[in-house]
């Protein structure tokens, strides 16, 4: 199905800048001219590992059985609940993505693991060829196969080592950025490219919404220190 209606009329966006849309307009949009089948997938995008589908899963007496024999924590475990959902996917694109993202957020726990002493094996959730040789342990960079398997491996091992939590953040989103731009290169009016633009949105609005309770913060910081009697 062509969506060259709906594409034509997006805001154009860029990681750089603000997106004026609302995340709730856009949904609303997309909600109005999207098919039946193409807005499962983008529930599937939008889900989280605390939805209630993700819960639901934990109730099989056998999902349990390999929460034990896995050793994640609960959080960790129903994050592999939700990539394995992802990785089912019909979609190729669908699919893909959410690969990507097991494969980049094991890439960052192992190398976080590896640093401070922790056991690699209980940060990695999936059973890909990328989640088995991070569990093998050793230097990430000396790893052949692992660079073989995930092209963007010295990039993600560098920003594990970045100390700020935000600038680690939004160097992992813009590589996440510049994935969607590579996998939609030539998808122009089809669901890929309005699921594209949809996570390429939801970033820009994170980073918002990020950028308002870090203002909030300062706020309530400079006004405990006016408090506490300090000449600002």
């Amino acid at each position: 199905m062509g969506y060259e209606y709906l594409i034509a009329g997006f805001e154009d966006i860029a990681l750089s800048e603000r997106v004026q849309t609302s995340e709730e307009a856009l949904l609303e949009l997309l909600d109005e001219h999207l098919s039946a089948s193409d807005k499962e997938l983008l529930a599937l995008l939008r889900r989280k590992n605390d939805d209630e589908a993700v819960f639901a899963l934990l109730e099989d007496d056998a999902v349990q059985d390999r929460k034990a024999e896995l050793s994640l924590s609960d959080e960790d475990f129903r994050t592999q609940l939700l990539y394995e959902q992802g990785l089912k996917c019909k979609n190729k694109f669908v699919r893909e993505w959410f690969a990507y993202n097991m494969d980049v957020n094991n890439v960052l726990a192992a190398a976080v693991a590896i640093k401070h002493g922790m056991d690699v094996q209980k940060v990695i959730v999936g059973d890909n060829e990328v989640a088995q040789e991070l569990r093998k342990g050793g230097a990430l960079g000396k790893n052949a196969r692992l660079a073989a398997l995930v092209p963007d491996l010295k990039e993600v091992a560098e920003i594990a080592e970045i100390g700020n939590l935000l600038d680690r953040e939004k160097r992992i989103d813009a590589l996440r950025w510049q994935w969607l731009e590579d996998r939609t290169l030539f998808e122009v009016f089809n669901i890929e490219a309005v699921l594209a633009y949809y996570l390429k949105a939801s970033i820009l609005h994170r980073w918002d919404t990020l950028t308002v309770e870090q203002g909030e913060q300062v706020f309530r910081d400079l006004v405990a220190d006016m408090k506490k009697g300090v000449n600002l």
